[in-house]
């Protein structure tokens, strides 16, 4: 499974020349509500194979979680079901709140 790391997504989602990634958060709502990364998708990985019709096998996705764990694991699920373009935000909410958005309320 490929990884992005915090800074490297930032630089992504601020070049205007590149699509926007879907940033599929599989946290829990209760999580989510604590901080989140501004335009992401909330759906908890327990309603991944409910709901995966809902996304795009073509689009590019980025999985977040807390720390990186719980998304690695819907990373996989969604290439064992033919999702090509994804990866996984290294050290979750948690790492982009240490190096890219200081001001993000950590948990």
């Amino acid at each position: 499974m490929k990884q992005i790391s915090p800074v490297s997504l930032q630089e992504w989602l601020e070049d205007e020349s590149r699509p926007n990634p879907v940033l599929l958060d599989v946290r829990e709502t209760t999580e989510y509500q604590i901080c989140k990364i501004e335009g992401s998708l909330l759906m908890p990985m327990h309603l991944i194979p409910l709901r995966i019709a809902e996304l795009s096998s073509e689009a590019e996705i980025i999985t977040i979680c807390h720390h990186g764990m719980r998304s690695g694991q819907v990373a996989q699920y969604l290439i064992q079901n033919g999702f090509d373009n994804i990866l996984n935000l290294q050290g979750g909410v948690d790492y982009w709140a240490l190096t890219v958005d200081k001001s993000m309320r950590r948990y």
